[in-house]
């Protein structure tokens, strides 16, 4: 059965306190902690953007893979900040690990579920047999406007999945998606920060999209919450993905390894995708792991997992999603994180 042959997430070492923000716009830091759950973000640096961190997450992937770059059919990038508006961010990568020039690449685009979007492809394309294996990334640089609550948590990360039919991590049992015209959230052509519409991003459709798609997914599974070992949803925060898990009835500790937003941020199109990986470097041979995305717009991609007796080999041939998370961290003021994101504009 077609599904996970590898692997890797990658996090930028530098963090910002939800305390640091707030204190520059007089904001009370006290009801992102507790209300969304924030407590730091991660920053990318002036040299790191998609292109660079979805090839140190390929980098891992590809060491618990163990196969040759050149065996993979195609490489889809999910992100909402690709470097260029005009140029592949996935030829780059092709290049970087050694996968020219035979082979499919595509940039894709669609909030924060455009890294399910391209697992969803890859792993298609694996199982129609078009293609040995196929790569999936989700990664972003998020933007967040200066004062706007988004800042408190667009964050920067990548996490990178290689789909094959040999030596599987983690089957793919199920899949499902869910989508409507929702526009909750947008940036248009020339505009630097994205829009949103506030409280609407919650109700009609963060939940809506994320619970349909779930419970959607349990019932052409024939399966439901208390069949899984692990759980993960889309992250925007803290409080939407527990609220969003308790709702369809699974635990706080199903979803607990892979609930990185309160010391992550919110990665965008990588949210969903880490979380995965921290909960594969726990996983055992056999458990059964529910994904659900969520990107404005609107829309949901869910995935069903199980976990192969192969997890034991390769899960320490690559550093885990934890390692990134809490070692070597590297804390900024306002100043530096404004100069790294390029938030002091000239004229």
């Amino acid at each position: 059965m077609p599904g996970i042959v590898g692997y890797g997430a990658y996090v930028p070492r530098q963090r910002i306190k939800v305390e640091e923000i707030a204190k520059v716009w007089g904001a009370d830091a006290p009801s992102y902690k507790k209300g969304l759950m924030l407590q730091e973000k991660s920053v990318p640096a002036p040299d790191q953007d998609v292109i660079t961190m979805s090839v140190e997450a390929t980098k891992n992937a590809l060491r618990r893979a163990r196969i040759d770059p050149q065996e993979i059919g195609c490489i889809y990038i999910g992100s909402e900040s690709h470097p260029y508006a005009v140029k592949p961010s996935g030829t780059v990568v092709a290049e970087a690990i050694g996968a020219v020039p035979n082979i499919h690449c595509a940039d894709m685009e669609f909030a924060c579920k455009a890294g399910s979007e391209g697992m969803f492809v890859a792993y298609g394309l694996v199982r129609a047999g078009l293609i040995k294996y196929g790569l999936g990334i989700g990664a972003d640089t998020s933007q967040g406007a200066p004062g706007d609550a988004l800042e408190y948590s667009a964050a920067a990360g990548a996490a990178s999945f290689i789909f094959g039919k040999e030596r599987v991590v983690a089957e793919v049992l199920e899949t499902c998606s869910y989508m409507t015209d929702t526009p909750d959230f947008w940036r248009r052509e020339y505009e630097h920060y994205p829009k949103h519409g506030g409280r609407f991003t919650g109700e009609p459709a963060y939940f809506k999209h994320t619970l349909s798609c779930a419970r959607n997914l349990l019932a052409k599974a024939k399966m439901k919450p208390a069949d899984f070992e692990w759980a993960v949803f889309h992250q925007p925060n803290g409080k939407f993905p527990l609220r969003a898990a308790l709702a369809l009835g699974f635990t706080k500790e199903q979803i607990e390894p892979g609930w990185l937003s309160p010391r992550l941020g919110n990665t965008y199109s990588g949210a969903s995708p880490i979380g995965l990986t921290a909960i594969l470097d726990v996983a055992k041979k056999g458990d059964r792991i529910f994904m659900v995305s969520y990107g404005s717009g609107s829309g949901s991609d869910g995935f069903v997992y199980r976990v192969t007796e192969r997890i034991d080999e390769v899960r320490d041939l690559a550093p885990h999603t934890t390692d990134y998370l809490d070692k070597n961290k590297t804390y900024l003021d306002y100043g530096t994180y404004a100069k790294f994101r390029g938030k002091i504009r000239k004229g």
